[in-house]
């Protein structure tokens, strides 16, 4: 697997021609990213430009936790404003994408280990649409969320992970949405430079990833306090663990956006194509 570093991604993704689609873990950060032309939105919508359309898009967020792993079914999903304290122009976005009740029933009934069960109540928390927004503005792609149920260990969630992965091959862009540190309780607003232990940890999870030493990404605790710090509640940092369970031998892997913001926030991300 190649390692690639992207300032400009649309100069180094080129799948057009490939059968399988990517999949990417974001780092969505503050809502806030959805209505703002800044350098993490515009590497958003640089990566919607270049990847051939993608027949639907199946997004793992961390705002969606359950007991038992669901996916959204509903042919019509909500745009949920699952945030409060910002401007009221953010809460006026709507992403009316359709959603496809038939792909979430292939993705049920696919083999494997691990039950998805049917939801009809959720739809699109920002984790997916403040990305989606962005990166497929006009909204006529379908998109389904898969939940991230509170019962598994991120090990099992690296197994379910791995049962998606034929979905690429079926025109499914699969999307991982959180952040690798993510400790909002320290966050400062306007803050540039991070904390050392966020620093710390981010660098450590790049240096694990280039070195495929996803086991020991998967036993995060065990990589200290800085660790503890940057992962104070897994949410934000299982859907990482989703797409690297995606990864192949013979696939390159780009990163982008990768600064800390807020001291505390990884906006790490990467595309393995």
């Amino acid at each position: 697997m190649q390692i690639q570093e992207a300032r400009n991604l649309r100069d180094i993704i080129d799948n057009k021609n490939s059968k399988k689609l990517p999949a990417i873990f974001v780092g969505h950060g503050s809502p806030m990213n959805a209505i703002e032309n800044n350098e993490y939105s515009q590497n958003w919508r640089a990566i919607g430009d270049d990847l051939p359309p993608p027949k639907a898009v199946l997004v793992i967020s961390a705002h969606w936790q359950t007991q038992g792993t669901k996916i959204t079914a509903m042919p019509k999903p909500r745009t949920i404003h699952d945030f409060y304290g910002f401007p009221k122009e953010l809460f006026d976005q709507q992403y009316p994408a359709p959603g496809s009740p038939q792909l979430a029933e292939e993705i049920m009934n696919s083999p494997g280990d691990y039950t998805i069960l049917e939801d009809h109540r959720w739809g699109l928390d920002h984790g997916s649409w403040s990305v989606l927004l962005q990166m497929f503005p006009r909204a006529d792609i379908p998109v389904l969320q898969l939940s991230l149920d509170v019962n598994l260990s991120p090990l099992q969630h690296f197994e379910l992970a791995g049962e998606l992965d034929s979905f690429r091959e079926k025109g499914v862009l699969i999307i991982g949405s959180g952040n690798v540190v993510h400790n909002l309780g320290m966050a400062q607003w306007g803050q540039r430079e991070p904390f050392d232990w966020a620093k710390e940890f981010d660098e450590k999870v790049k240096s694990l990833i280039d070195h495929r030493a996803f086991r020991s990404l998967i036993d995060y605790p065990r990589l200290g306090e800085a660790a503890r710090l940057s992962v104070p509640t897994n949410e934000h940092y299982l859907p990482m663990i989703y797409i690297l369970a995606l990864t192949h031998n013979d696939e390159d892997l780009v990163y982008f956006n990768d600064r800390l913001d807020m001291g505390s926030i990884s906006m790490r991300s990467f595309i393995i194509h």
